[in-house]
């Protein structure tokens, strides 16, 4: 069940020193940064002048993608212009399906990524049963197709990323393993056992996929199993095709900050449908949290751990009213700031809307489930849906939708007087829970409010709910978090990180962030869905896969991608995949419902799942034939 240093307290995973070029990496090093060109590779001044953009804007690394053998060895036309402009900052040639673009590739660049999935397999989504033996032949096989490349980069000195994709996982492995985060890992050790046979160790593993959870439990699993094998490789995060905006955010951020919390990662890419220069801020962001994270205050360690790492389980708790049980997770906002005019405009940002006309509230897929009041009243009427949280002193008894908060101190109190429905006892991550555990089992209708002041905020939380588990406390628990003065992306990239990693391991029945200085109301409430969308616990919106785009790219992602979203994002929990190219479709959208995928000039193909329905569209009508499937499958509402 191990898979990083320790639960309790920042550590980096130490790992193998792998030299790319000038730029080192691993855990002796800062975390590096890197993107990917979105121009096409043959054209050699356009694909350096956005190097020069990437480079500028903080990557160490620049990925260019050399589909086959003409743009393989463009890259040397690419290098030697960057040279000529004074940059030296290592490239990475992105391969897939050609094994002899990476053998020339390899002589050239500092890196090369191959997948697994298809450097010498195909994915065609057949089922083939294996006896030990004919499997075991196809290693053999995969091995002499391998080798050659391995020994290239030992001679030439270049490093290379074994980067396993959930969506292209081959058909080999998928017929053995299934769709699965251990798919993935044994994809990558078995190229990676090939490349310690020869004595090459330069490597970098990736464990990428477009489902944040899978992704961490991958990456998870891969360290596990790593260290039974004495194999310490540096690890490279992304979340594939996570989209552009708010949620592309969002999403790289559940992914990726819940690895770097345990010390998990050496080096980012920030997977956006935006331009790739755009990337490095988002990872800045992420990365730089860790800098002195080393010097948080001490988290109480548990010693056993009752969470599975590898398999996403939701916590068995109670249920009281519409929190806990089988409950989505709720969303919970503060404004216990408000005066009473600001108040009734604020319950407009979150979700609902007033209608003067029939005086009644309207609400939203994405309605906050209670608004936290403090010490202040409510003198109008509030939607029906909404809950109010006020501390004991203020609560309105006679207000069914009110219900009291209490703290540590109110628990001592002889007089306590609580609802029979609802309570909320707001606790500090770092205090005992023996103090409080008589308290709950007296009184079934509690639920926690868990809060920390721990840099180490996450692991702190972490460590509270462990001890709860562990003492069979069935409880609900809310997920509550403070931040402030941050910007509105810095924002959602905190919180994306702190709430989400402990929502894919299960712990949390709901989310309560309190802010000062991060932006408007509304954007709070959207990030708070958001996480739970991103973390896969409640569906309130479409869910758009989208790739970030790379020189195989046969349209423009950007706009293409935002005209779906417009015509489609009232689809609630549809998944729809756009790509690219046919490399990263149908299989890196594996886990959507429908699929736009490039697959010529011009020509777009449709995907139900991982079939095609509807092959070489023109592009001018593919927008209305997806939608035209989407109707025929019965998933289509009107918006």
């Amino acid at each position: 069940m191990i898979y990083c240093n320790s639960l309790f307290k920042y550590e980096r995973r130490k790992t193998n020193d792998v030299q790319i070029g000038d730029v080192s990496l691993g855990s002796n090093f800062p975390i590096r940064l890197q993107s990917m060109t979105t121009t096409d590779t043959m054209d050699t001044l356009g694909t350096v002048n956005q190097s020069i953009k990437m480079i500028d804007a903080g990557s160490d690394y620049v990925r260019i993608t050399a589909p086959s053998i003409k743009e393989a060895k463009n890259l040397s036309n690419i290098k030697e212009e960057l040279v000529k402009k004074g940059y030296n900052t290592p490239l990475i040639a992105d391969i897939h399906f050609t094994p002899n673009a990476a053998e020339i590739a390899a002589r050239i660049v500092e890196k090369v990524r191959i997948n697994p999935g298809n450097y010498a397999d195909t994915k065609k989504f057949n089922f083939i049963s294996y006896s030990d033996q004919e499997y075991e032949n196809e290693i053999e096989r995969i091995s002499k197709r391998f080798k050659p490349l391995i020994h290239i980069c030992k001679e030439y000195g270049t490093a290379m990323r074994i980067g396993t994709n959930h969506g292209s996982l081959s058909d080999r492995i998928m017929s053995r393993y299934g769709d699965t985060p251990l798919g993935m890992v044994e994809s990558a050790l078995e190229f990676l056992r090939i490349c310690k046979n020869e004595n090459f160790h330069n490597i970098v593993l990736s464990m990428k996929s477009s489902n944040p959870i899978v992704m961490v439990e991958a990456y998870r699993l891969l360290v596990n199993r790593m260290n039974l094998e004495n194999m310490h490789y540096p690890l490279h995060l992304g979340v594939t095709e996570a989209g552009e905006g708010e949620d592309g955010r969002i999403k790289s951020s559940v992914g990726i900050g819940t690895l770097l919390e345990d010390g998990i990662g050496d080096t980012v890419r920030v997977s956006l449908t935006e331009e790739p220069e755009f990337e490095i801020p988002v990872a800045k962001s992420l990365v730089n949290r860790y800098l002195q994270r080393t010097e948080h205050k001490k988290i109480k360690k548990i010693p056993i751990n009752p969470i599975n790492p590898f398999e996403y389980k939701p916590r068995d708790t109670y249920k009281l009213l519409n929190i806990g049980s089988e409950n989505v997770p709720r969303v919970i906002l503060d404004l216990s700031d408000e005066n009473e005019k600001e108040l009734f405009n604020s319950i407009q940002q979150i979700g609902y809307k007033y209608v003067e006309k029939n005086d009644k509230w309207e609400i939203s897929e994405m309605g906050a489930d209670f608004i936290y009041l403090g010490n202040n009243k409510i003198n109008f009427k509030i939607p029906g849906t909404l809950g109010v949280i006020q501390n004991i002193n203020m609560w309105d008894k006679n207000n069914k939708f009110s219900f009291p908060l209490i703290t540590k101190k109110d628990i001592k109190k002889n007089d306590l007087e609580l609802s029979d429905k609802l309570n909320f006892l707001e606790i500090y991550a770092d205090e005992s829970i023996n103090k409080i555990i008589e308290f709950i089992k007296n009184h079934p209708s509690l639920v926690l409010i868990l809060k920390t002041n721990n840099s180490h905020g996450l692991a702190e939380q972490r460590s509270f709910i462990m001890n709860i588990i562990n003492n069979n406390l069935k409880i609900p628990i809310i997920i509550s978090r403070s931040y402030s003065n941050l910007s509105v992306s810095d924002f959602q990239i905190y919180a994306s990180t702190d709430l989400g990693g402990l929502l894919v391991d299960g712990m949390g029945n709901g989310i309560f962030i309190s802010t000062v200085n991060c932006g408007q109301l509304i954007n709070v409430n959207k990030s708070s869905f958001g996480i739970l969308q991103a973390t896969r616990t409640r569906i309130t919106k479409t869910e758009f896969i989208s790739c970030p785009s790379c020189g195989r790219t046969l349209f423009d992602l950007q706009e293409v991608t935002a005209r779906i979203r417009l015509k489609t994002q009232h689809l609630k929990g549809l998944k729809i995949g756009i790509m690219g190219c046919i490399v990263n479709g149908p299989g890196e959208m594996a886990d959507a419902d429908y699929g736009y995928v490039g697959t010529g000039i011009g020509k777009i193909s449709l995907y139900k799942k991982q079939d095609v329905v509807n092959r070489d569209v023109p592009m001018d009508e593919a927008d209305q034939a997806l939608i035209n499937i989407i109707k025929e499958n019965g998933d289509w509402i009107d918006p």
